[in-house]
């Protein structure tokens, strides 16, 4: 097993100088060499980008001696830690060029594989969907559902994918993320950028029919093996979240083009009706508007064909920025349709203190990370009560710890989901999440996460 890790690392890295790529996503910011009867012409990187393939490839080196004295789960404990060295290069780059990089590496399986089961405690069954753990990747980080299958690996529970649109769109213009690192928060105003309903549609189906093949030919699991968490596209549960695009004057026409398209992959659909960088588009939240919209998406999804596992679950995700009305108002829309859960929330147009105080503050567009975490999960608990714990609700905003997760599941929350975490703390952040939310819910006595959601309304 060591020898042919080790073998295998030193193939990655030759392979990675060496062998040929096509033109990649980036723009062609990366090239590789390519062989010829010529000399090889040497790939030109840039200083920094020097400094981040050279230390992805002595990692891999190293990894690959390391094996031969760890069994697999100490290993995989390694990487994920060494992902500590590379991520701060990440910082280096434009903040959209590192996003790219990193979605780029995901979907390459440039990124470590979860191989350690994860605790039982963290289990748990939501709309007759089994997750092995609570935390997920929030829409916005892989929008084109280019990389699910390596996400998926990191070890997240679920991986939503989008804001897809019917139709391809550029979004806003340039720049359009700004990190404010010290805050540990992002503003970003893409507006939708994506590559369309028919390009992910095509990933996905592609992904959902490698999933098939595996399980005809005897690579997973036998029908005899105690059923797993999972979903359609395989091991962890994959969430497609629905956008409109910038000049439709029909948006429902636009949500149920993506129901159509794209639910038969999805494990759960999401209305996003909260982006702040879209014109109009918040307006959807009130209670006619959002009545209405729902009526005709579920209406959409139901006249479907569906199997033994019925629907995709429906939910929508609202913004931080709503008043008492608006939520009371968004709450009994949720319970005379049966919504199958609410995701809170999306990004503030707000500056709490002390993003108020940074320069880049003034950028407009949506704000992430730690500063939205109060926000967010005050009205989390808000809209526990106010549907009296009978809608599963998705936590997002601000997590980046353990403890976190916990504050929010205590809340109210179901599951959680990351993005400005996962953004600046990596892959390592996963797994040290899980832990400590292991702790937290032994430490106060629960035995399970089920136990623990909305343990602040008792």
């Amino acid at each position: 097993m060591a020898g042919r890790a080790a073998t295998s690392s030193a193939k990655w890295a030759r392979d990675f100088l060496l062998k040929r790529v096509s033109p990649n996503p980036l723009g062609g910011a990366i090239r590789n060499c390519s062989s010829s009867s010529s000399t090889p012409k040497v790939p030109h990187f840039s200083k920094k980008g020097r400094i981040l393939t050279g230390a992805t490839i002595g990692l891999a080196i190293a990894g690959g001696a390391y094996v031969s004295t760890a069994d697999e789960a100490t290993f995989c404990g390694w990487l994920f830690s060494a992902t500590k060295v590379v991520n701060p290069l990440f910082a280096l780059l434009d903040a959209e060029f590192a996003h790219k990089l990193a979605v780029t590496a995901a979907s390459r399986g440039w990124v470590p594989r979860e191989k350690r089961p994860d605790p039982q405690i963290l289990g748990l069954e939501v709309w007759g969907r089994k997750f092995s753990n609570p935390i997920g990747l929030a829409a916005g980080f892989d929008k084109n559902a280019e990389a699910t299958e390596g996400l998926l690996g990191l070890g997240f529970g679920f991986v939503e994918v989008g804001s897809v649109t019917p139709v391809p769109q550029e979004g806003n213009p340039k720049p359009r993320i700004f990190r404010l690192r010290e805050d540990g928060a992002i503003i970003n105003r893409c507006g939708f950028n994506s590559e369309g309903i028919v390009v992910v549609a095509k990933r996905l189906g592609a992904q959902h029919g490698k999933r098939m093949l595996a399980e005809t030919s005897g690579t997973s699991s036998s029908p005899s093996d105690e059923a797993k968490p999972g979903g359609k596209s395989g091991p962890g549960i994959l969430g497609v979240n629905l956008g409109k695009n910038k000049t439709s004057e029909d948006a429902a026409a636009d949500y149920v083009q993506g129901v159509h398209n794209l639910s038969q992959y999805a494990d759960y659909l999401v209305i996003n009706v909260s982006s702040p960088n879209t014109a109009g588009l918040r307006m959807l939240q009130g209670r006619k508007q959002l009545k209405d919209l729902v009526k005709k998406v579920q209406a959409a999804r139901d006249e479907m064909q569906w199997g033994d596992d019925g629907p995709p679950p429906l939910l929508v995700k609202i913004a931080p920025d709503l008043s008492r009305g608006e939520l009371e108002d968004i709450a009994a829309v949720a319970l005379a349709l049966k919504l199958d859960g609410l995701i809170i929330s999306n990004t503030t147009v707000s500056r709490p203190d002390p993003v108020n105080n940074n320069p880049v503050a003034t950028e407009t567009g949506g704000l992430s990370g730690k500063p939205l975490f109060n926000l967010s999960t005050n009205m989390l608990r808000e809209m526990y009560t106010l549907t009296r714990g009978k809608i599963p609700l998705i936590g997002c905003g601000g997590v980046s710890s353990g403890e976190d997760a916990y504050k929010k599941i205590r809340a109210g929350a179901t599951l959680v989901q990351l993005y400005t975490g996962f953004a600046y703390g990596g892959p390592a952040l996963i797994p040290q999440i899980k832990e400590e939310l292991v702790s937290c819910l032994e430490r106060d006595g629960f035995k399970s996460i089920q136990e623990a959601i909305g343990a602040d309304h008792r």
